[in-house]
């Protein structure tokens, strides 16, 4: 062997030494350690009440939007600052946003109705009708269109967000819940009254298939890694947390079991971490080790009633709101099996972080 070989064959050992070393620091798994880093107190809605939904992190313009019953709150993403409120509101639940048009889309389910504010003065400028039960919103890029997916009319209204009006009324076959998009053409949507998750042709407005979630059952909250093509979906009964084949709809490896009704979960595609909120005040962690491996890190303990959730791409923070909470009262004819209340005024936002 000549010194030049001897070289070149030891520096490209090292090099691959290296490859494989970088490559199994990004498979494996992070470690544990979330903790809390903040909690904001945020007192009561206007009107009262304490219902609250989905949290909106805008990670770019570092602004977070909390629904909360009349109002959606809008917090700096970094110091915690209420930035402003948008109010009028009688039950709402989900924010979407339209950077390129500078507006922002509130889902109304009291109201039947869509609310569209301006991103930059959160004024409300307008408001398109839709159907009862409003619930979740998103904004599909490929199509350009909004989609607010109404729970009990088992419906899909899809709106042009630049003129403000209603393209179509897509009936879907069962009550739809928490929606994501691939920025490819499809939409994926929970339905959890079929147990089924379906997929959407955002411009044809088309369904193209009907997926069972078993064994997981009544999905509702869905994360998409859309690079590796993976939906990570939560139901509430059987209480799993099941991975998808977003092409074909297979179910890859095993269910994992979850805590009492799941409403959120996030993908975080620079970490590879994979999170599900509960009521009962879990967070429980996971790592997409690869797209066929699935890995538990660990659950974190929050609050009652912390199940909604969004994630800040840019620290890495997970974002859960939840109020304090009375006793249940005592079992009556009427209501068997009474839920814990709310206390009015303690509505707060707690911020986990590692």
């Amino acid at each position: 062997m000549t010194k030049y070989n001897f070289w070149h064959l030891t520096a490209l050992a090292v090099s691959l030494c290296a490859s494989f070393i970088g490559t199994y620091i990004v498979a494996a798994p992070p470690p544990g350690g979330y903790h809390l880093i903040k909690k904001i107190p945020l007192g009561a809605a206007e009107g009262g009440g304490e219902y609250f939904d989905y949290i909106t992190v805008d990670a770019a313009a570092r602004r977070v939007y909390l629904s909360h019953g009349t109002e959606v709150i809008v917090l700096n993403a970094d110091s915690g600052d209420v930035v402003g409120k948008i109010t009028g509101l009688k039950r709402d639940h989900g924010v979407a946003l339209v950077p390129e048009l500078g507006r922002g889309f509130i889902s109304d389910g009291d109201s039947g109705q869509t609310v569209i504010f301006d991103l930059k003065t959160l004024a409300k400028i307008g408001q398109v009708k839709a159907e009862a039960d409003a619930d979740s919103i998103l904004y599909d890029p490929a199509s350009k269109h909004i989609f607010v997916f109404n729970g009990e009319p088992h419906s899909a209204t899809v709106i042009d967000p630049a003129k403000g009006t209603i393209l179509s009324t897509m009936p879907l076959g069962g009550a739809p819940e928490q929606a994501v998009a691939d920025g490819k053409g499809t939409i994926y949507d929970n339905l959890e009254d079929t147990n089924e998750v379906i997929a959407i042709d955002s411009r044809t407005l088309k369904i193209k298939s009907r997926w069972p979630v078993a064994p997981a059952g009544q999905p509702v909250s869905i994360a998409m890694d859309r690079k590796k093509r993976r939906l990570f979906i939560a139901g509430r009964n059987p209480k799993l947390l099941v991975v998808l084949d977003a092409d074909s709809g297979k179910i890859i490896g095993q269910p994992f079991p979850i805590g009492d009704r799941v409403d959120a979960n996030i993908f975080d595609a620079e970490t590879g971490v994979v999170a599900a909120s509960t009521r009962e005040g879990t967070i429980h962690i996971f790592h997409e080790d690869s797209p066929d491996k699935l890995s538990i890190v660990e659950t974190v303990k929050t609050e009652f009633g912390a199940k909604t959730m969004g994630l800040d791409s840019k620290t890495h923070y997970l974002f859960v709101d939840t109020s304090d909470f009375d006793a249940p009262g005592a079992p009556t004819a009427k209501q068997p099996n009474p839920q814990p209340r709310a206390k009015p005024g303690s509505f707060h936002l707690l911020i986990y972080g590692r």
